[in-house]
């Protein structure tokens, strides 16, 4: 045969070949029919809801709380950069996408849709083993599955979950079996978080926030300029600042995306239109009460005073006197940025930075993308050997990962041989990496090591145990109506328990030190009135009067809509901790919260006053 018979032969079969697989995914339902029955559909619907309501519940912890699910480590603030790492928004830590450290360093903390959409994964993948199949166990089904593993892709307006879990249900003779389970939820998480990011991005580019910041001072405060006078003029500096804080917090108020939302009612109020696109609703909040620093100079025994020019000896050829006054100032503030779409939020924090009475400079570049070094993790050539033990030194066996900058290498998982839960192998090379340990049921463990030379590490690991939960409300079971419920929030070094009561009545909790708070909220209506602030800010006027500082003064209105809240904080307090595993854990016994009650709101300063109560409010804890 010759050469062009055998090429054509070859030409033929990979035509069959190609139809043949074409076949298959065109008639993949016929040739391999569904193994979700009919007889079944009412469970495996349930189980996506289950995986719908999971998601949603991951996006809104992640849309409240900067887009972290689980929120970077805490970092505190000092007094010369008091921001911390994360906003306490209403009790809630909002990781800043921008801040100044406490040594100064300015940091960032945006995440990524992809490290975003694996904490939602990981989120998802623990609520699954939750889901509640009782009612159809009580109708004689049998419902097994496995460890379910996940897989989110959000999107503008959804977000599709794809899980891999083996679901078995068995009734009677009828047995079935399904693995893939897809779900697609109504979110437009992805869509806010997209604006987020270019309101993000353009505040990084043009310090829009400073800008604005610095307009306040100039209207607000004394910062230069001069007054026709042969009198000193004096400020008191407290004053000044209070003022200053206020006039942040209605401008900051007043600022707007580019939109449809709102109606403008003067020209002069789209001074406080950002120049950025938006489809959603918007805020803009700044609360005095925030962590902020001002600071005036010069200040002579906490008085501001400026000297008048003029009365000097052989300055009557000016014929007048006037004062003239030069105040600095630095600033530093907190913008929480909030995005609302009907039932969803998406916010964000970031610093404002004022020094020396100037904005900060722009910053270069875009947000961030996901970074790292590649091929970090196959680059290993220095020998570590990691022993795992629980918190009673008896063996465990553990996964081991290593943790370099941003990346995160999979080392392998130590194994029991004789006495010892053991694993030696090749790790790549990183002066203060990160060798963590991780267990089902445990706590994860770290320890910090450079692997420029071989080391050995010993990694005790802290069991979790679930706990029966009870609530007093001053020495009396709580009762909770429909809309009410109770937060409680175990925040330790290493690990954090959380339960929504009464729909979770149990907590898991290791041993260690916890900061411990709980909230109350019983049901109640409490209805805050709508109301008109009126604001004013001086412009300079027109002319030589500008030139010696006369200004004249441009307001506008600002309308808050009435809000009805159907619930309201009626009890909280905090204490700190210690949960030991041999004394409090092991016994079984339940944990006893008592918690001190509240004034009933019945306005919103009340309630305003309550939130404050809780920082002093003792809160009981024992085991019974």
């Amino acid at each position: 045969m010759n050469k062009r018979g055998q090429l054509t032969i070859f030409i033929i079969i990979a035509v069959m070949i190609v139809a043949a697989v074409i076949s298959v995914f065109v008639f993949r339902d016929s040739i391999f029919p569904s193994d979700a029955g009919g007889e079944f559909a009412e469970i495996y619907e349930s189980f996506d809801d289950c995986v719908e309501r999971g998601t949603l519940d991951a996006l809104g912890i992640a849309g409240v709380q900067g887009g972290y699910v689980d929120v970077p480590e805490f970092e505190p603030g000092s007094n010369h950069a008091p921001f911390s790492s994360q906003l306490d928004f209403l009790g809630n830590p909002v990781p800043y996408w921008y801040y100044v450290s406490s040594n100064g360093v300015v940091k960032e903390q945006v995440p990524t849709l992809s490290v975003i959409e694996s904490q939602v994964e990981k989120y998802l993948e623990e609520e699954i083993m939750n889901c509640d199949f009782t009612s159809f166990r009580k109708q004689g089904v049998v419902i097994d599955f496995g460890e379910p593993r996940t897989n989110v892709e959000i999107r503008d307006e959804n977000v599709d979950v794809s899980v891999d879990l083996n679901l078995v249900i068995e009734k009677g003779d009828n047995k079935e079996r399904k693995s893939k389970h897809d779900v697609r939820v109504d979110s437009e998480f992805g869509g806010m978080y997209d604006l987020a990011r270019d309101v993000y991005s353009k505040q990084k580019k043009d310090a829009l926030f400073e800008s604005y910041g610095v307009d306040v001072l100039y209207n607000y405060a004394p910062v230069t300029g001069s007054e026709i006078s042969c009198s000193p003029l004096t400020w008191n500096p407290q004053e000044v600042i209070d003022d200053l804080k206020s006039g942040l917090s209605a401008n900051i108020g007043a600022l707007k995306l580019d939109g449809d939302y709102y109606e403008l009612k003067s020209k002069e109020e789209k001074y406080f239109v950002i120049d950025v696109e938006s489809d959603y609703s918007a805020n803009f909040v700044y609360d005095v009460n925030w962590p902020t620093r001002v600071e005036v100079w010069p200040v002579e025994n906490s008085v501001m005073i400026a000297e008048p020019v003029g009365l000097e000896q052989g300055a009557g050829i000016l014929g007048f006197c006037y004062v003239p006054y030069h105040f600095v100032y630095d600033i530093y503030h907190p913008v929480l940025v909030q995005i609302f779409n009907e039932d969803e939020v998406f916010q964000f924090p970031v610093s404002v930075v004022i020094d020396k009475s100037v904005a900060r400079e722009a910053l270069k570049g875009e947000v961030a993308e996901d970074t790292g070094l590649e091929g970090f993790c196959s680059n290993k050539n220095t020998r570590v050997e990691v022993n795992t033990y629980d918190s009673d030194l008896n063996s465990l066996e553990a996964n081991i990962n290593f943790v370099c900058f941003n990346e995160r290498c999979s080392m392998g998982r130590t194994s029991i041989s004789g006495e010892e839960a053991r694993l030696v192998t090749e790790f790549p090379q990183c002066v203060n990496g990160k060798v963590v340990a991780s267990a089902e049921g445990y706590v994860s463990a770290e320890e910090v090591i450079s692997t420029n030379e071989f080391e050995s590490v010993d990694l005790i690991l802290d069991k979790i145990y679930e706990v029966d939960l009870e609530l007093l409300v001053d020495g009396r079971k709580i009762i909770l109506g429909d809309e009410g419920m109770a937060i409680v929030r175990f925040e330790g070094e290493f690990y954090n328990g959380v339960a929504a009561y009464p729909s979770q009545e149990k907590i898991k909790l290791a041993q260690g030190f916890y900061n411990v708070s709980v909230q109350v909220f019983s049901d109640g209506d409490l209805r805050i009135p709508g109301s008109s602030t009126r604001n004013c800010v001086d412009v300079p006027a027109g002319g030589i009067a500008g030139f010696f500082g006369r200004t004249n003064e441009e307001c506008f209105s600002i309308e808050l809509p009435a809000q009805t809240l159907s619930s309201a904080l009626t009890a909280g307090g905090r204490s700190v901790e210690f949960i030991s595993e041999e004394f409090d854990l092991r016994g079984g016994d339940k944990l006893v919260l008592d918690i001190p009650s509240l004034p009933r709101p019945n306005s919103l300063e009340q309630l305003q006053q309550n939130y404050q109560l809780i920082e002093s409010n003792y809160l009981e804890v024992s085991f019974r």
